[in-house]
């Protein structure tokens, strides 16, 4: 652990009450990891309450040459720093999964974690770590082998204006914090799982249970995590407040990059030479499903995020609100679900990371699965 003190000065303000909830001091520790040869580093550590208003900014510059994504953290202090045990939750910006670089940016929305709560000897401490699971573990062993943890983070949904092959409906790029961690299937739902759990196989490609299932409709994938909620329940394996559901379309995202902002998690790859390495799509799928897990992983070891099938997320479709914000879901309702990563019947353009689809809900396409997540519920 190293830990560096910040004591910037920051005037005392009145809002609401004559005693006001400010960062008044910052401090600032990395964890090293014993293989790292050199440890992240933060600098320049600014924090500052805007007036007339319960928002407090951090701003930091992150150094670590070698680390392309690091795991930042936010502590908060009420007592001058003797305790860090204030609630850290309404975040937006620069937390979590964030790449090294200068001028980084938190927002603190304090009244939605501590409202009528006040103080004049706050501090905030950022942590930050290049091993992955080290700031933000898991609540739990995995209950299936298949699942993989996905911390908190930050991360640019969409795709910049110049992205190549880009549609207008992946944008406008918005900064979004998945402020909960959650576990995500390293591979699509396959034939055996589904059929174990429904009594069914509707897919329309068979002859192994390893093939994903498709042709499967939106309500019928909720159905199939609901009845995988009540499975793993009854056998002592899903935590009270946890359940199975398809991710969020930002969660996904989230998860597809791997803490990258390329058009693919393992690079802009602009002539897709390197995609067959990852997917099966037109390209090398021959028309047709493959087995799960066959081609390469992203960097956080998800399988067939890029081609296959499609994914069914759980939002309705709608337009991303640009700027930052926590936990985005779709609207409240619509007439389309959103569909991710591609397939095995069109080319790679449909596999980038940001791109989407909106499909009928209640139709079934023979190129449309779906994965679960283990999410904390509500």
């Amino acid at each position: 652990m190293i830990s560096t003190a910040m004591k910037p000065a920051f005037p005392r303000r009145s809002l609401f009450l004559p005693a006001l909830l400010i960062a008044l001091g910052c401090a600032c520790s990395s964890l090293l990891h014993a293989a790292d040869p050199v440890p992240p580093q933060i600098s320049n550590l600014r924090v500052n309450q805007r007036a007339s208003t319960m928002f407090v900014d951090i701003w930091y510059d992150l150094i670590d040459p070698d680390s392309d994504q690091l795991w930042v953290g936010l502590e908060l202090s009420a007592d001058g720093g003797t305790t860090y045990s204030l609630p850290a939750n309404a975040l937006t910006g620069d937390v979590g999964v964030v790449a090294p670089g200068r001028g980084k940016h938190i927002e603190w929305n304090a009244w939605n974690d501590w409202a009528g709560n006040f103080t004049t000897r706050g501090r905030a401490r950022i942590t930050v770590n290049d091993t992955k699971n080290a700031v933000f573990p898991p609540p739990f062993p995995a209950p299936r082998s298949a699942l993989i943890w996905i911390p908190p983070g930050t991360f640019p949904m969409g795709s910049p204006a110049n992205e190549q092959d880009r549609y207008t409906d992946e944008g406008p790029q918005t900064r979004v914090y998945i402020s909960r961690g959650f576990f995500l299937d390293k591979f699509e739902t396959r034939q055996w799982d589904y059929e174990l759990l429904t009594g069914a196989n509707p897919s329309s490609f068979r002859g192994d249970g390893n093939l994903p299932v498709e042709t499967v409709s939106w309500s019928e994938a909720v159905a199939y995590c609901q009845k995988l909620t009540d499975y793993e329940r009854t056998n002592g394996r899903v935590p009270s407040g946890w359940v199975y559901s398809l991710p969020t379309e930002a969660q996904w995202e989230y998860a597809c990059r791997a803490g990258t902002t390329t058009r693919f998690s393992f690079g802009n790859d602009p002539s897709y030479t390197g995609l067959g390495n990852y997917a099966w799509y037109s390209g090398n799928s021959g028309s047709a499903t493959h087995l799960i897990g066959t081609r390469l992983p992203n960097a956080w070891g998800l399988h067939d995020m890029y081609g296959n099938v499609w994914e069914w997320c759980s939002d309705w479709y709608g337009t991303y609100p640009g700027g930052s914000v926590t936990d985005w879901k779709g609207p409240a309702s619509g007439s389309y679900r959103v569909s991710r990563g591609g397939g095995w019947s069109l080319t790679g353009q449909y596999c980038r990371s940001a791109q989407r689809i909106y499909l009928d809900p209640g139709n079934r396409y023979y190129y449309l699965g779906f994965r679960v997540a283990l999410v904390q519920f509500p």
